[in-house]
């Protein structure tokens, strides 16, 4: 592998006793003249020790001759950052320079370490919605990393100013612990009462609709209850909003404080509204001006993170923002809640799976590609594209979809419509169920004399074992079998490739098929086993010829319409696909076929378009921004926003995936889809048993509340979410054992995997982002194995393998974060523990991999991709996809100097 050649380094040199320079003077200090020459060595001295070789030739390739990997490159770079004779390298710069030599040349180049002028943005002009403002001016940052330029919101100051005045005497100081207690007091209060008033109500409604026993007067009231219950619960956010804060500004407060409770109390009620439901519809755009939003005509929004500090939201006319984009006008960091505007100008295109930091503006007709992140600061003038996390400048055209005239009244009839639908047919239909369900088991209804014990009678508990295995096996079977018809006879209606305006019949019908067939039960029922290839294949998935591997997909895939996706033979899928059948425009939508080639593996959290140019054999790793432009991509890997090539596969995985002949294939197969089987039974029998007990709760409510009043309900709410909380607590730490998980490196054939497969099966999360911005998410964390210090804060993260991460005390983790300590690549599995120190703060939707460690105090910025096996030191402050060093003279915007460490 390497030799006595020229250009081979070793650990331990041979002593150079003179070297000539350009003058032909000795040097006696044992470097050359030549610095690159110096920095190759000392490259190559560190590489030899994390390898484990003697010598590291100049042209090896890091990957293909020294058979390195990205964890062994990743300590190969953190060992470079601590020696204080090197320049500092990424994971980026490895990968784009893979020997020893061209890796020199690129750190010591012209280039290196140079800092470009100052970029200065043009403020947008959003027309009928923002106001125009003056952009000033920020450092750049080094060659290689895009300028962050700062760009005041209307009516403020700049950025830097703003900085300025926060970081002085009104810097709040964190909340202890009397403050932390007395927050998750209040917030229990508050759930509580609301819970109780909300199904009081439901309960006096249901009551006033069985008082007559006609069909058409049931049919009436039910639709009078329905009407005013959704108007209600409509309106209670926006009363709130209004009298609890009045206008969000730019500010920052101690999460835990009084203040922070008031924006808490908002920010739930305004996720939880029904008009949640009508994200894509102009009822939403009304929804959020109603709440303060500055948003001008003829705007779509398709995201479902609905914004929190709505004033701070300004966009202008025909802007379109794509599905799970992220722009809520505040965010976590250091233990403070931080406000800050986000301006959007005339004709903007936000594209899918991006994130809008605070304080971020984009001008008139420019355009933000799929997976990318405008940072605090960026601003992107007006008709420029960008993309990238953070974003940079493109040619890349993120908009083909043809604008057509959407009227006035096409707004108003899909509107009223969608109102229609919801009062006349979804909502009777749902109280009509919950007749048929008490006509079904009356026991329900079963009167109850006072004195009478109904709990110890072997009826109250038939009735409630017949009523929960109708609602749970029925609702099942027949949400699979109107998947498999309803949506194939709505397609008919559809043509690929054809331009719709927005809010009439065939847009209807794409939201219909949408909403059908992206169901989470069925794929997490499915997923991670051989029968997930069926499964998609019933709904419409494209996927011949199968070369089933057991693991093709995962539990989480999604897509605008599955009669348009195909994937080629022998691909493997990891969780997290969003496949990009539609592009939206404005006020039109076009659907077309979305290809993934054959022998290709893609990572976690990919959004996938139909314009994809990658073709066979090809590695999307995690969070790619998968390109759309330029040649078709064959035979490699692509890594990071905006992308770049990587080897297609490495030595390790190789091996780890290798399976002797075809006969051994088969067998393992077989034997790993007994075991999934096996697993998806006791998935629907320990989901069906929740289900029974939350029925023999209400059973047992409704028969109380006969004797005791409605005060009953109360305490059948608190025992409802005490006892989910601890039995899928319960369950998911009797998967494991009752043990930590431990490191794995092994084939996706081995036993160990189909252990893990079915720990993800029967871990359930949803429960737990119930508490998302409460001190019971520490709670319920720790119950499942986690490791969370003290007064943490999370506003949203997940941790698929909750033994195997470590969370330090004061720690900040924002929406959308993710900790993951597993990854797999083709047919090979590695999971490893990751630790994050005290006082870290994750950013909104940011990636940490597996085998990370995060030093104390240490910041990742939004949208992040944090590769396995990195070191982040303590205090600094990272960003990008793939993460890196970020420079010193970009600070994190609105960070006071006392709130730092």
């Amino acid at each position: 592998m390497a030799g006595n050649s020229t250009g081979a380094w070793t650990v331990a040199p041979p002593d150079l006793s003179t070297c000539l320079d350009e003058s032909g003077s000795g040097r006696t200090d044992g470097r050359s003249a030549d610095p690159t020459a110096d920095i190759a060595r000392l490259l190559a001295e560190v590489l030899a020790e994390v390898v484990d070789v003697e010598q590291v030739p100049a042209d090896s390739h890091f990957f293909h001759d020294l058979g390195a990997d990205s964890m062994v490159m990743a300590r190969f770079c953190a060992r470079v950052r601590k020696r204080a004779d090197l320049p500092s390298a990424s994971m980026k710069d490895v990968y784009r320079h893979p020997t020893v030599g061209s890796l020199a040349a690129a750190l010591t180049g012209p280039e290196a370490g140079t800092t470009p002028p100052a970029v200065v943005a043009p403020a947008p002009a959003a027309t009928g919605a923002a106001t125009t403002t003056s952009a000033s001016t920020a450092t750049a940052p080094p060659t290689g990393a895009p300028a962050l330029v700062q760009q005041p919101g209307p009516g403020s100051v700049p950025e830097s100013d703003a900085n300025a005045a926060r970081s002085t005497s009104e810097a709040p100081a964190r909340a202890g612990t009397p403050q932390y207690l007395l927050c998750g007091t209040l917030q229990f209060l508050f759930f509580l009462a609301y819970s109780y008033l909300a199904a009081l109500a439901a309960v006096r409604g249901y009551e006033w609709i069985s008082e007559t026993s006609a069909l058409t007067a049931r049919y009436v009231r039910a639709v009078l209850v329905g009407g005013v219950g959704f108007i209600g619960l409509c309106a209670v956010p926006i009363l709130a909003k209004w009298a609890l804060i009045g206008r969000f500004k730019p500010c920052q407060f101690p999460v835990w404080s009084l203040s922070y409770v008031r924006w808490w109390v908002v920010k739930t009620l305004i996720r939880t509204s029904p008009l949640r439901l009508f994200t894509a519809s102009p009822l939403y755009v009304l929804y959020l001006r109603a709440l303060g939003a500055n948003i001008g005509r003829n705007v779509a929004i398709f995201t479902t993170k609905i914004p929190v500090c709505t004033d701070l939201l300004t966009i202008g006319d025909g802007t379109v923002i794509r599905k799970d984009s992220l722009f809520s006008g505040y965010r976590a960091h250091a233990g403070l809640i931080q406000t800050g505007p986000v301006t959007l100008g005339k004709d903007v295109v936000v594209s899918e799976q991006t994130v809008l930091d605070i304080d971020t503006s984009m001008g008139d007709a420019s355009q933000l590609g799929h997976a990318s992140a405008l940072y605090a600061g960026q601003a992107v003038p007006a008709g420029e594209r960008w993309h990238g996390s953070p974003a940079e400048a493109t040619a890349t055209d993120f908009l083909t979809a043809e604008r057509v005239d959407c009227s006035t009244a096409r707004k108003v009839r899909y509107s009223t419509g969608q109102l229609l639908a919801l009062l006349l047919v979804y909502l009777p239909l749902a109280m009509g169920g919950a007749a048929l369900l008490s006509a079904a088991v009356p026991q329900l209804n079963a009167p109850v004399s006072p004195g009478s014990s109904s709990f110890a009678g072997w009826t109250f508990w038939l009735g409630a074992m017949a009523a929960s295995l109708l609602l749970f096996f029925g609702s099942a079977c027949a949400g699979l079998l109107i998947q498999g018809t309803v949506p194939r006879l709505l397609n008919l209606a559809i043509k690929p490739d054809t331009v719709y305006p927005l809010y009439g019949i065939h847009y209807g019908l794409q939201r219909a098929i949408a909403f059908l067939t992206n169901r989470k039960f069925f794929t997490t029922l499915f997923g991670d086993s051989s029968a997930i290839v069926h499964y998609l294949r019933y709904i419409g998935y494209n996927l011949t010829p199968v070369t089933q591997t057991g693991s093709n997909f995962g539990t989480e895939v999604k897509h605008d319409s599955p009669f348009l996706s195909s994937v080629g033979s022998n691909t493997m899928v990891a969780d997290g696909l969003s496949v990009i059948n539609a592009e939206f425009s404005n006020s039109s939508f076009s659907l077309s076929r979305a290809s993934v080639g054959a022998r290709s593996f893609l990572g976690n959290r990919i959004a996938y378009p139909s314009r994809s140019r990658t073709g066979d054999n090809c590695l999307l790793a995690t969070k790619v921004m998968v390109p759309i432009d330029g040649e078709v991509r064959e035979g490699v890997g692509l890594l990071g926003s905006p992308p770049f090539a990587i080897p297609r596969t490495v030595m390790r995985d190789t091996q780890l995936s290798h399976i002797d002949s075809d006969s051994e294939l088969r067998h393992r197969l077989a034997a790993k889809n007994r075991h999934n089987a096996v697993t998806a039974v006791v998935y629907l029998l320990a989901r069906w048993f929740h289900v029974f007990v939350l029925t023999l709760l209400v059973l047992g409510a409704e028969t109380l509340r006969a004797s005791f009043g409605a005060p009953v309900i109360a305490p059948s709410i608190i025992l409802g979410l005490v006892f989910t909380v601890c039995y899928f607590s319960l369950l998911e730490r009797a998967t494991t054992g009752f043990t930590a998980q431990k490191p794995l490196n092994c084939s996706i054939y081995d036993p160990s995997f189909w252990r893990h497969e079915r720990f993800w099966k029967m871990a359930a999360v949803d429960h737990a982002q119930f508490f998302d911005g409460t001190p019971f998410k520490n709670v319920v964390l720790r119950l499942l194995g986690a490791r969370i210090g003290k007064r943490v804060f999370d506003d949203g993260s997940f941790f698929p393998e909750r033994t195997m991460v470590t969370i330090g005390d004061g720690c900040t983790l924002n929406a959308g974060t993710v900790v993951q300590c597993h990854s797999q690549e083709d047919g090979a599995f590695k999971a490893d523990r990751t630790t994050i120190g005290a006082g870290c703060t994750l950013g909104v939707g940011a990636f940490v991999h597996y085998g990370v460690t995060v030093a104390d105090h240490a910041d990742l910025a939004c949208d992040s991709f944090l590769m396995k096996g990195e070191h982040v030191p303590s205090h600094a402050r990272w960003g990008g996809n793939p993460a890196r060093h970020l420079p010193d003279n970009n600070q994190h915007p609105h960070v006071p100097v006392a709130a730092r460490a």
